[in-house]
């Protein structure tokens, strides 16, 4: 039978260093996936934001093994509000790409004709 507790336990063990990676990877990629919407490339947009959302739940497991054994800190409830806020950044991205590069369209027209 596969055994989940050694991999829980490496996960408290190494918990600074998988923190260290995960919580700045996961600010990266939404951060990109907002950049690849505003330069309006929908392909790479949708691959961004599928690499954060996986990010996202690495952290949510990552944390998950802390409220299995009973910790309950502030800093658990503060990375679980980062991922939540990852996820939720990167699919309303996704879900509403068409209109939001409609918009950022019409403001790059708007901004054209002001200049002149």
């Amino acid at each position: 039978m596969f055994e989940i507790e050694p991999i829980f336990q490496f996960s408290r063990d190494n918990c600074v260093a998988i923190c260290a990676f995960l919580v700045p990877a996961n600010l990266i990629a939404t951060v990109s996936t907002i950049v690849l919407l505003i330069l309006q490339r929908p392909v790479q947009l949708r691959f961004s934001a599928t690499v954060a959302t996986a990010f996202a739940l690495t952290l949510f497991l990552h944390i998950a093994t802390w409220f299995f054994v009973g910790v309950v800190t502030p800093v658990t409830f503060i990375l679980a509000g980062l991922g939540t806020t990852c996820i939720a950044i990167n699919l309303s991205l996704i879900v509403y790409q068409s209109s939001l590069n409609k918009y950022l369209l019409n403001w790059q027209q708007n901004r054209k004709i002001t200049a002149q």
